[in-house]
């Protein structure tokens, strides 16, 4: 097939079945276009066809022959100058497709219009068809509103962060994008069935076995073999014929009481955690296990407290009872693994991963190699929000077939397998009861949270309710609800959205009773100095003076103000270490940690900067590879006050060393004034001194009709010290608004009650927001209260996003009077409810 590929002729091999990025992929080994969700509906794999933007995952091979095709590669266009300047991307997984959509934009607006702006709603309708699971809208709306105005047709921009030419062009390498030569695919089978004892196992070809040892499957999705082909199409026709036997087993897919058992008391104690290795002590009562009450604060004192005011009916006593949905991780890049074992014996693996180092390690621990014969490399990673930690199913399944088939063997989920098995928060029903005195003081506090992660225990959400709103006595009560569906993981600000999704509400509620403004009684209750700050500036707002009064509107379309407050741990990898060496005249940065779209190369590379006196060419950061010097895990919120301090030690040792070609100095992030909470560190982390807080005021303008909400502006107030990079810092931000929006609007994973079989499996029925629902946002970093922290500033990711939800909540009931218990809040919940 003949065509022209960024204006060179080309030669291309395509079957009558074969889609073009495929073809632009694997055949022609361009990577610009990335194959997400193949229904036409992320638009990472945007292409221009003689000119027009087209998906390139619907459109056959055969359409474009004769043709001339544009990927974001063949790209010089104002626009990815203007991405790169206003930071129009995290992980940069989707910025190819964003950047060839907007040039065609921008291209056509100016044309019409001269070099003037565009409305942000004419932006949101031309990039309607791309997702950014990262959240980065607000710098795609900047960016291509200067590009219209004409302000990066010439020059080179000063980027945001130092890989962003890279990830504009298409040319940044995630491990999707590897292929070695003699590489082949891998596909892993599952099951069928959401429980039963797998009594055969069939297949013609190469395969290996991923059963747990009992060789009961307890969930439909889950893992049985993995199979390998020299090509994708190949190997899922051998997983598509495989026979697999089935004893079948009675599934628990409800958590009413007397469900069928999903593990026995040998196998409770394997029950993977959905809370970082988390699992709290409790006993079991059938697959309920818990609960876990060593958080409460005189538990016995806040019952007796509650229940007397439950006698005579005090109107101080707010309780309800909060429900929350299965939200999924759903990274742009899915989980991915190439494998590869050397002549020698040493395992290769490029993995698209949050933990470098651990990956190494547990790498080197199950196939038993010493550590220096394991590398692990992920030189970008397209996303993760806590999915993507340590060894996980397609690195076992990549490196068995690997060495089966002495070749190297690429695994990559699909799009329906992320949705599945790939990770998820668990979903909660929390009851709980806030007291406050006469004084409006809070006298008693209780949450029972039951949180419902499939086969996985340690959701951990009534345990956060310790660590806010002073001392108060409190019982809190953590419960796992174990069925058969795909267990839970980790995600961003893990056990702590559910539990503010009630608390905060909860005191809203109370601030009305008390005829308080919310902000107030939140001042008056919290003794975080740092979130005091936030509320004072909060409390001037005219966004939060001008609010509506709570339920005086009528009419179709209703405005309302909400405000919720976080709070979370400051965590911290106290071993983590920065290399530099001189090359020439370059300084190298080496440390085993990796970007997922925070940003960490240019927090680097900005203190080198700013300590050696050296420009951005004299500087290269290499991160991304086990074998350096310790570097953190990027969970918890702790990449960023890690490396930061050691990057700056190493600098000054190599200014005091003299910076002689050759010279390597290691840097090293020393301990905070007052040391840990924790002595020692567990997996590389220590809790640190001090929470992070947040604040989050948010506008919403719900329509009655439809019974849709539209968020219009978000104040979102940050307290975690010094900011080292504040443009990506920002998009972090930002983008936790955006996940906190999903999480109260949209995001709900269904699973079929028959049959266990999860329904939301792509991008149409799972939905994440667009850039349509990104409303105005005004962020304000308060920078004091953490001198006694290496650095002076903490990490953001999880405080960012976790009480968005809860401020949302709180605008709709400032709206319509009426108040969500219930989310995502759907329009048939708010429409039943408004009714009611």
């Amino acid at each position: 097939m003949k065509i022209t590929i960024n204006g060179v002729p080309t030669e291309a091999d395509a079957g009558p079945d074969d889609v073009v990025v495929d073809v632009l992929r694997d055949g022609l080994g361009l990577t610009g276009a990335k194959a997400v969700c193949r229904t036409g509906v992320c638009g990472a794999c945007t292409i221009k066809v003689d000119g027009t933007p087209q998906v390139s995952c619907l459109l056959p091979a055969t359409a474009v022959e004769g043709r001339a095709v544009v990927t974001a590669e063949g790209l010089d266009h104002p626009v990815q100058r203007a991405f790169m300047a206003h930071d129009g991307l995290q992980c940069g997984y989707c910025t190819p497709g964003f950047v060839v959509e907007a040039a065609a934009f921008v291209d056509a607006w100016r044309e019409e219009h001269g070099d003037v702006a565009p409305p942000r709603e004419r932006i949101a309708a031309a990039m309607a068809g791309h997702l950014c699971r990262c959240g980065a809208y607000a710098g795609i709306y900047a960016a291509i509103e200067a590009a219209c105005r004409g302000e990066h047709d010439s020059g080179t921009p000063t980027p945001a962060r130092v890989e962003a030419v890279e990830k504009v062009t298409g040319r940044a390498r995630y491990t999707t994008d590897i292929r070695h030569d003699g590489q082949w695919e891998g596909v892993i089978i599952r099951s069928t069935r959401a429980h039963a004892l797998v009594t055969s196992v069939d297949v013609d070809g190469t395969t290996v076995d991923l059963l747990p040892p009992d060789r009961i499957v307890r969930y439909a999705g889950q893992p049985i073999a993995a199979v390998a082909a020299p090509t994708r199409r190949e190997a899922l026709a051998v997983a598509e014929a495989a026979r697999i036997g089935y004893e079948p087993l009675p599934a628990a897919l409800d958590d009413t009481p007397g469900a069928p058992p999903v593990y026995d008391e040998r196998t409770r104690k394997k029950a993977p955690s959905s809370g970082e290795g988390l699992t709290l002590p409790g006993g079991w009562n059938g697959n309920v296990h818990g609960p876990f009450t060593g958080a409460s604060r005189r538990g016995g004192t806040a019952v007796k407290r509650i229940e007397a005011a439950r006698r005579r009916a005090d109107p101080l006593l707010v309780t309800g009872t909060y429900t929350t949905a299965v939200q999924v991780h759903t990274p742009l890049e899915p989980h991915a693994c190439v494998a590869r074992w050397d002549e020698r014996g040493d395992l290769h693996l490029h993995l698209s991963t949050q933990t470098v180092a651990m990956a190494a390690e547990r790498a080197a621990k199950r196939w038993k190699l010493d550590a220096n014969r394991v590398h692990v490399v992920a030189e970008h990673v397209g996303g993760g929000f806590g999915a993507k930690a340590g060894i996980t199913v397609e690195t076992v399944a990549a490196v068995e077939l690997a060495r089966a088939c002495r070749a190297p063997v690429r695994v990559v989920l699909s799009r329906a397998e992320e949705l599945t098995d790939a990770g998820n928060r668990p979903g909660t029903r929390a009851g709980i009861a806030l007291l406050a005195d006469e004084k409006g003081d809070l006298s008693a506090l209780a949450v029972d949270v039951h949180g419902r992660g499939g086969v996985s225990v340690g959701s951990a959400v009534a345990l956060h309710a310790r660590l806010v709103y002073g001392t108060a006595p409190r019982r809190l009560r953590d419960f796992d609800v174990v069925t058969n569906e795909p267990p839970g993981t980790p995600f961003r600000g893990p056990g702590a959205p559910p539990l503010l999704w009630a608390l905060e509400q909860a005191v809203d509620e109370m601030a009305h009773r008390l005829e308080e403004d919310p902000i107030a009684l939140r001042r008056r209750w919290d003794g975080n100095p740092k979130r005091r700050a936030l509320y004072e500036r909060a409390a001037e707002l005219p966004l939060w003076r001008d609010r509506p009064r709570t339920g005086s509107q009528t009419g179709r379309h209703r405005r309302g103000v909400g405000v919720a407050a976080a709070n979370w741990f400051y965590a911290v990898s106290p071993g983590t270490e920065v290399e530099l060496e001189v090359e020439d005249d370059v300084v190298v940065a080496r440390t085993a940690t990796q970007d997922i779209g925070t940003g960490i190369r240019s927090v680097i590379a900005g203190i080198l900067r700013e300590e050696l006196g050296l420009p951005a060419d004299r500087i290269r950061v290499e991160i991304g590879r086990s074998g350096t010097v310790p570097g953190p895990a990027s969970l918890g919120s702790r990449t960023t006050t890690s490396v930061a301090p050691a990057a700056r030690d190493a600098a000054r040792r190599l200014r005091a060393q003299g910076m002689t070609p050759g010279t390597k100095v290691v840097g090293k992030r020393r301990r905070d004034r007052g040391g840990y909470v924790t002595p020692f560190a567990v997996q590389g982390m220590a809790i640190g001194r001090g929470f992070s807080g947040a604040v989050h005021v948010t506008e919403v303008e719900v329509d009655t009709r439809m019974g849709t909400v539209r968020p219009l502006r978000v104040w979102g107030g940050i307290a975690t010290g010094h900011i080292y990079a504040d443009r990506p810092a920002r998009n972090q931000c930002e983008g936790g608004i955006i996940q906190g929006i999903g999480y109260a609007l949209y995001e709900e994973r269904h699973v079929d009650p028959t049959t266990g079989t999860v329904l939301t499996a792509n991008l149409e029925d799972y939905r994440i927001p667009g850039i349509g629902d990104t409303p105005e946002m005004t962020i304000h970093f308060h920078q004091d209260g953490w001198d006694h922290v290496n650095g002076r500033g903490v990490g953001l990711g999880e405080v960012s996003t976790i009480g968005v939800a809860a401020s949302v909540a709180n605008a709709v009931h400032n709206a319509t009077g009426w108040r969500p218990h219930d989310l995502p809040i759907r329009p048939d919940r708010l429409l039943e409810g408004i009714r009611a």
